[in-house]
């Protein structure tokens, strides 16, 4: 790979916007921040994907949103790393994840996509699961609430309320992956994490403040 060659963060979600603040959708909002810090507005490619375009330190790095359903999320990818000339290496894939507390996100290249069939789409329309993956904590849902129902619920007042820190948080640790490397921005991202259950007690703020608007 030459200093030319790409990037790409795609961020998995639900297209639409019942689905923006949705626990699922953690994918989208952390890229949407990444472009928001940038300036870089999305444009439509195709039925397929949104995609926008920043610079970091002198690196092209492609944001993408796949807009098919979350779990069929794997074809859209592969389209753009084919069309962009992206190696899997510069793939990183940006979702929701069940077994890290809200709070807590993790950076690691491959594995097991645990239980989200998104990740596991992607991993399938490459062949390979060599990418990279920033998982965003949503923690577990509570007794008698079943895993579907909990993950296309809309988050928490509380959790809204840290809700613009933690895609802040993220949004560093993808520029720190880029400029420096995965070592680097694991050591940055990785080295605070929440316990399962630890409550936030920020005040409550609207969706609007929240996201900025």
């Amino acid at each position: 790979m030459t200093p030319d060659t790409p990037w790409l963060i795609a961020g998995l979600g639900n297209p639409g916007p019942w689905f923006r603040l949705t626990r699922h959708n953690a994918g989208f909002l952390a890229v949407d921040r990444l472009a928001e810090r940038h300036g870089a507005r999305f444009r439509r490619r195709g039925i397929a994907t949104r995609v926008a375009e920043i610079g970091v330190d002198g690196h092209r790095v492609l944001l993408a949103e796949p807009l098919w359903s979350i779990n069929l999320s794997g074809r859209p990818v592969a389209a753009l790393l084919r069309r962009h000339g992206v190696p899997v290496e510069r793939l990183v894939v940006v979702q929701d994840d069940l077994d890290f507390a809200f709070g807590s996100a993790r950076l690691k290249r491959g594995g097991g996509p645990g239980g989200h069939n998104g990740a596991r789409s992607v991993g399938e329309a490459l062949g390979t699961r060599d990418f990279v993956r920033l998982r965003f904590g949503i923690g577990r849902p509570p007794k008698g609430r079943s895993v579907g129902d909990f993950v296309l619920e809309k988050f928490s007042d509380a959790e809204l309320a840290a809700l613009s820190g933690e895609l802040d948080r993220c949004a560093d640790a993808l520029e720190t992956l880029v400029r420096h490397g995965l070592n680097r921005a694991q050591d940055a991202l990785n080295a605070r994490t929440a316990p399962v259950g630890t409550p936030v007690r920020t005040p409550v703020r609207t969706p609007e403040q929240v996201l900025g608007r």
